[in-house]
């Protein structure tokens, strides 16, 4: 049951949807024309200036040992997990790197129950296991209709989701005494700089920029995903917290992947048999796994 009525949640919910599965596609644009660490470091980059009005004033919130945990939080959250998307997608469709970014719920349980004394509910287990089977299937799929052959790139992912997963336990028992907007912006205020500095003096984004057609069009593409993925929707999803439920919330879960394929197939990539086995494998274990 929604805490307020009225359209404001649906809305909300579905632009959310609309935006987190929009990224994955404002990746492969951006890899057309950089290198995935650049389209990492980028991002980053961006988003850390599109949010510094908003945390320097809140810099004076912090308690002695926030700073080091804020700086964790944002190189789990936002750092590690922006390249590894961007290194993955060279060699994986955007649509299934939606999908597959659907099993951070299921990291955020293991994390918890391994290092936070969190317990599964009783579908938990099973719902793991479904949907790391669906993992694995949609990994070995080939465009071809055949299974042969381990696509390592589907780990990536994997890799970044449990970044994702151990990054919300953090905050949750190490940071819960923060506000979401001071623990965004903070945080990617810390990483900001490592990302730039990375940026303009270890890779060739400025050569880049100055000679390679299509390069601005490309940095518009990884310029919106950072405002909008990175630091607008995170902000949204708070207030939905605010007006609705956690259940209601984390059903964006569900409606993203829906949005990330479709894009896909608008940009001509080709699912197979095993990739809608394997979607529908993963989303049927993360809903069991959160199932009350």
């Amino acid at each position: 049951m929604l805490k307020k009525s009225g359209a404001v949640p649906i809305f909300l919910l579905l632009v959310l949807s609309l935006i987190w599965g929009t990224s994955f596609i404002l990746i492969k644009q951006g890899l057309k024309v950089f290198s995935p660490d650049v389209v990492g470091a980028l991002r980053v980059t961006a988003a850390s200036l599109f949010l510094l009005p908003l945390a320097l004033p809140r810099l004076r919130e912090l308690k002695q040992g926030d700073h080091f945990k804020l700086l964790v939080s944002g190189l789990m959250g936002i750092f590690f997990p922006a390249f590894l998307f961007a290194w993955a997608q060279t060699r994986l469709n955007s649509s299934l790197a939606g999908i597959l970014n659907t099993l951070s719920p299921l990291w955020t349980m293991i994390f918890g129950a391994l290092f936070f004394t969190q317990r599964f509910r009783g579908f938990a287990i099973v719902g793991i296991v479904i949907s790391f089977t669906g993992t694995i299937l949609l990994a070995v799929s080939r465009s071809g209709g055949s299974v042969t052959g381990f696509n390592v790139y589907a780990l990536i992912i994997v890799a970044a989701c449990a970044l994702y997963g151990a990054n919300l336990n953090w905050i949750k028992f190490k940071i819960h005494d923060l506000g979401s907007l001071t623990i965004t912006s903070v945080s990617l205020l810390f990483i900001g700089p490592f990302a730039a500095v990375y940026l303009f003096g270890f890779t060739d984004f400025v050569e880049t920029m100055a000679n390679k057609p299509g390069a601005w069009q490309a940095f518009g593409f990884i310029t919106l995903l950072a405002l909008m993925s990175t630091a607008i929707a995170n902000l949204m999803f708070v207030k939905l917290l605010k007006i609705s439920t956690p259940l209601f919330a984390s059903s964006v879960t569900y409606i993203m992947p829906i949005v990330a394929v479709m894009w896909g197939v608008i940009d001509g990539e080709k699912l197979v048999v095993g990739h809608f086995i394997g979607m529908a494998a993963i989303l049927g274990g993360v809903y069991l796994a959160n199932k009350k």
